[in-house]
């Protein structure tokens, strides 16, 4: 059968409350047809809560979702029907790989030479292959995630609402699944809502982010651009980035703007005029530090600057570094044999190189 047309989906004015506390408050938000919106944000922050007011799982308080224009609820039956979930946890029930992802075609009474082509072209395309005999039983969480996965596309359907699918799997099935998420969302083209509090994970297989902070959306758009320049402190900090950076445009020559930030000169590429007042962002693994004396080998980096190391903080399994000169201050992202070749310690001088294509532009 034919793949169905993605679906456009609008939330505006929801409001969610529990034992009178607010959990979701938002004003607007738009999934776009086609594309992948990862919803982030801390535990507690209401993602959850959301996706299932757009699964119409729960009734808001107020506000309303819409699909393709039309306001839709719990007893649009064929809207619901146009929708398929995966969650943290599989729920894969006894039997096989086989009978698991069947297992919504024999609800919806799909013919069983349907069926099982179906299933067996679905898990081809998660990467299970062969699996329809195998005991649902012994497989690995990874396993498992892909055939919630295969379930829920053999659905067909218009919309996917993954909610932390891959939260519990360890670091390295985590990324390697990741990737595989990022590959086939991208090939089946549904319009898909994936919640996660996981920013690498994001970034990996988003098309278009969301931060989540007290039940309100305090940041949208594509990847780029909410990860890029920050819209305010707490943003900055919950990203691992520093706050953005005031600048004057001083000339722009061949695209790449000349940029006064308090004494220091950055370069960015951005459609600025002289004069303009900016806010200037760099991602921290965009970033590369030497240490204060290195001859640094010839780069296309245009940005150069002595710095010294101001704070340390241990990330996972690497490591944030915020370096300061003067007004400018921004973190760089680097492994612990870094951190441990270039002796860094608070007070450390630095060379930090970044590139001017690395440097994100907004106006004031």
């Amino acid at each position: 059968m034919s793949a169905p047309k993605p679906a456009d989906i609008v939330v505006e004015g929801v409001r969610k409350s529990y034992r009178g506390k607010t959990v979701v408050d938002v004003d607007r938000l738009e999934l776009k047809a086609g594309r992948t919106l990862g919803l982030l944000g801390p535990s507690g922050s209401g993602k959850s809560t959301l996706l299932s007011m757009i699964g119409l799982l729960e009734r808001p308080d107020a506000g309303t979702v819409s699909v393709d224009g039309r306001e839709v609820n719990a007893t649009d039956r064929q809207t619901r029907m146009s929708m398929a979930a995966a969650f943290q946890r599989p729920y894969l029930f006894k039997g096989t790989v086989g009978d698991n992802v069947a297992y919504g075609l024999r609800l919806r009474r799909v013919p069983a030479s349907d069926t099982r082509d179906r299933v067996e072209a679905v898990l081809t395309r998660v990467g299970l292959q062969g699996w329809q005999d195998r005991s649902a039983l012994t497989l690995s969480g990874g396993e498992a995630q892909r055939v919630a996965l295969a379930r829920a596309l053999v659905l067909e359907p218009r919309i996917l609402l993954l909610d932390e699918p891959l939260a519990s799997l360890d670091p390295v099935m985590k990324w390697r699944l990741a990737r595989d998420f990022a590959r086939i969302l991208r090939e089946e083209g549904k319009t898909t809502l994936y919640v996660t509090h996981d920013q690498d994970e994001v970034l990996a297989i988003a098309d278009d982010v969301a931060i989540m902070r007290q039940g309100r959306v305090v940041a949208s758009g594509t990847g780029d651009q909410v990860f890029g320049l920050p819209a305010d402190d707490w943003i900055a900090g919950f990203l691992g980035m520093e706050p953005s950076i005031r600048g004057r445009v001083l000339d722009v020559k061949d695209g790449v703007a000349r940029v006064d930030c308090g004494g220091v000169t950055l370069y960015a590429v951005a459609p600025v005029a002289p004069g303009a007042e900016v806010l200037l962002g760099v991602r921290p693994e965009d970033v590369v530090l030497f240490e204060a004396d290195a001859i640094v080998p010839l780069t296309s980096a245009r940005n150069k600057i002595q710095a010294v190391v101001v704070q340390i903080d241990p990330s996972g399994s690497t490591y944030r570094v915020v370096i300061e000169r003067g007004p400018v201050r921004i973190a760089a992202k680097i492994s612990r044999s870094a951190l441990v070749d270039l002796r860094l310690s608070e007070g450390t001088p630095v060379q930090a190189l970044f590139k001017a294509t690395a440097v994100r532009v907004a106006s004031t």
